[in-house]
């Protein structure tokens, strides 16, 4: 585990080296410094160590590739997704897929045609792939819907999925995972035509080639047709617990050839991505945007991405056997990869206890013996 420690200090000097200017680099260190408090609100105006109007410049004007940033980060994290070692089954890969909001109130003039209203939320709708293996999360990457007429989900969400490698997609069983939102022709014919299989909700009134509706099927496991499906899949249900002990009923299909009990479970595992959905909001700020203009607003996306994975290491690299404490572990990222930062906010903060301290005629000998 280690080894994980050593990479995310690997991961974070990289992206440092891409950046053109010391100026910029201390924004950048700035900047992860407020994701990786893991408050949940990483403002720039939180930021003791540049000034607000430095990070916005950073951010929105400073020239630095942000492309090259992911390269950066995609590139550590297949160093560590070795192909697995000796015969025997391959390990599962499980590509989660799907939408969320970035509600966003008020006017933002240099994203008017990025946010929309959807499921009557309104900011930015994201597609998220997030890959889980074992012990690992990564966020892979993302797409933004932008409405109607444009690229559906579906459609952004394939294009995710082809930019996974394929030495990743040959080494591990690979099992693409989704809600019923994705649950179209386009996609599913998209998956099987890369050679993956799939396990995707589908609404109850889906229709078969029958004339029959998902939902009137008895029997798990079944074997079924989709209408407008060029291929057969195999159907089962799940029943999710609601508010009030009520259980809703929820289908799911499998393009593979499963029991009607495995096809459940591996239904059900597609809402790990729901965690990490709160865990990146809550914790690392990802909808905590104010940018106004697209660059700055994907960079901040991005850069609070990589927090989540930096925190994630550090919390396999300290606590592998204890459920992450998001708190501990980006504390523990903070410390190992950012200790100028760190050490900067406790003089700031002790300079502020000045007046305090010198009240009580303590503040000379602390800062004396501090400094």
């Amino acid at each position: 585990m280690h080894g994980i420690s050593f990479a995310a200090k690997q991961l974070l000097e990289r992206v440092r080296q891409l950046l053109p200017t010391e100026c910029q680099r201390d924004s950048l260190d700035a900047l992860m410094g407020l994701f990786l408090q893991a408050t949940g609100a990483p403002l720039p105006q939180y930021s003791r160590m540049k000034s607000p109007s430095a990070l916005s410049r950073f951010l929105n004007h400073y020239p630095w590739s942000v492309r090259a940033v992911i390269r950066a980060a995609r590139r550590a994290v297949l160093e560590q997704l070795q192909p697995p070692q000796g015969r025997g089954r391959r390990p599962v890969l499980q590509v989660i897929l799907d939408l969320t909001a970035l509600e966003k109130a008020g006017k933002f003039k240099g994203l008017h045609d990025l946010i929309k209203v959807l499921n009557g939320k309104r900011g930015l709708q994201l597609v998220m792939l997030y890959l889980a293996i074992g012990r690992w999360r990564i966020p892979w990457g993302f797409r933004v819907w932008r409405g109607k007429g444009e690229a559906t989900p579906s459609a952004l969400a394939l294009k995710l999925v082809r930019t996974l490698p394929a030495w990743l997609r040959r080494s591990y069983r690979v099992l693409v995972l989704a809600d019923a939102g994705f649950g179209s022709v386009e996609l599913l014919e998209g998956v099987k035509a890369l050679g993956l299989d799939a396990v995707v909700g589908m609404r109850c009134d889906r229709r078969l080639t029958d004339g029959r509706q998902l939902q009137e099927l008895k029997l798990r496991g079944s074997r079924v047709e989709l209408e407008g499906l060029s291929f057969p899949v195999y159907a089962s249900w799940v029943w999710l617990k609601r508010e009030g002990g009520k259980r809703e009923l929820r289908m799911v299909i499998s393009t593979r050839a499963m029991s009607g009990q495995r096809i459940a479970r591996w239904g059900k595992r597609r809402w790990q991505i729901e965690g990490f959905f709160k865990t990146s909001k809550h914790r690392f700020g990802l909808h905590r945007f104010g940018q106004g203009t697209r660059t700055g607003v994907y960079r901040w996306l991005v850069l609070s991405l990589l927090a989540f994975v930096l925190a994630h290491w550090a919390h396999l690299s300290a606590f592998a056997s204890a459920e992450p404490d998001w708190g501990r572990a980006a504390r523990t990222a903070l410390e190992q990869l950012l200790p100028g930062v760190l050490l900067f906010t406790l003089f700031w903060d002790l300079k502020q206890l000045q007046p305090i301290l010198r009240s009580a005629g303590l503040a000379v000998r602390i800062i004396r013996c501090k400094i």
